[in-house]
């Protein structure tokens, strides 16, 4: 079980309360991940949703000429994983490493779809976040896209 003080960090669990905090934190296992060692690869089967405790995790693609293009570094208190199971998606798109030694918080696939149907009103808060968070991202992909083509 994670403390409910290790989840107020999270950015995923941020409109929760301690009550919603604790339940979540019963259902999450933590794994530890020394620096440099795979988290999962692109092609892997899926396992759930991953939240930074602590250190950093690269997210990123390999290209089909070989090269690794990084797409994200995710620092404590951030998450991923989450568009597999949002998804239903059975195999990751990506490549996640820990680039620091890491903790991460992981709530497995069958567990959030369980809380989906136990806990509405705290999926709801969480699905809020993830929608919140998706679309910062495609404004910052935008962004990146817009000036690398005035650039151009």
């Amino acid at each position: 079980m994670v403390s409910v003080s290790d989840l107020e960090g999270q950015i995923l669990l941020k409109d929760l309360d301690e009550g919603e905090l604790r339940m979540i934190g019963e259902r999450i296992t933590v794994e530890s991940y020394p620096k440099g060692q795979t988290v999962f690869k692109e092609g892997e089967a899926t396992r759930g949703i991953y939240l930074v405790g602590k250190g950093k995790v690269e997210i990123s693609k390999t290209t089909p000429d070989g090269w690794k293009q990084t797409l994200a570094i995710l620092k404590e208190g951030h998450f991923f994983g989450e568009l597999s199971v949002i998804e239903d998606k059975t195999e990751h798109g990506a490549n996640a490493t820990a680039i620091d030694n890491a903790e991460l918080f992981l709530l497995k696939t069958e567990d959030f779809k369980a809380l989906e149907h136990s806990n509405p009103e705290t999926m709801y808060k969480i699905m809020k976040t993830i929608a919140r968070v998706a679309s910062r991202n495609v404004h910052t992909m935008n962004d990146k896209l817009v000036k690398l083509l005035i650039s151009y």
